[in-house]
């Protein structure tokens, strides 16, 4: 027989993970409306949102691929001139990743989506609900990055403290 709390808990765990694929569904749809994949917009929002010359290990990391995967994705923003890789100065194996001027525009564009698409999925939520449920997924997030898990000591993805991030 499970307590109050462990039936919360997995109720909880089970509407969080549910919500969360709704929420990337709105999101992808948002930005298919600028012509961007989630191949495309979450790698540039996250590298916007790191800021320039990040490392491209670090932007693996923060986006939970595979470095061969994001080759693939940067190849195609590079092609499409959003972004331009450098040699890192301080370890010559890495490189380095740059927004370039059109892709600074694109993530414009992505965060004008974003907060869009978030204004309207949030719209009967007030604002003590807001800070309730970021306090709360912080906590969650706070445990998942904690020593012993998976994400542990992983890099900042420059979406910390953001909603829907």
């Amino acid at each position: 027989m499970c307590s109050e709390r462990s039936r919360l808990a997995a109720e909880f765990g089970r509407d969080l993970f549910r919500a969360g694929q709704l929420w990337r569904r709105e999101m992808d749809l948002g930005m298919r409306r600028l012509g961007l994949s989630d191949g495309t917009w979450r790698p540039l929002l996250y590298l916007g949102r790191m800021g320039g010359g990040i490392r491209q290990t670090d932007l693996a990391a923060a986006l939970g691929i595979e470095g061969a995967s994001l080759v693939r994705l940067l190849d195609a923003l590079e092609r499409g001139g959003l972004l331009r890789r450098h040699p890192d100065p301080e370890d010559r194996r890495s490189k380095v990743l740059q927004l370039t001027e059109s892709g600074q525009e694109t993530v414009e564009q992505i965060e004008s989506a974003y907060e869009g698409v978030s204004q309207r999925l949030l719209v009967q939520i007030d604002e003590q609900e807001l800070e309730l449920c970021l306090r709360v997924f912080r906590k969650v997030e706070l445990t998942l990055r904690g020593p012993g898990t998976t994400m542990e000591s992983g890099p900042d993805d420059g979406l910390s403290g953001e909603v829907g991030a």
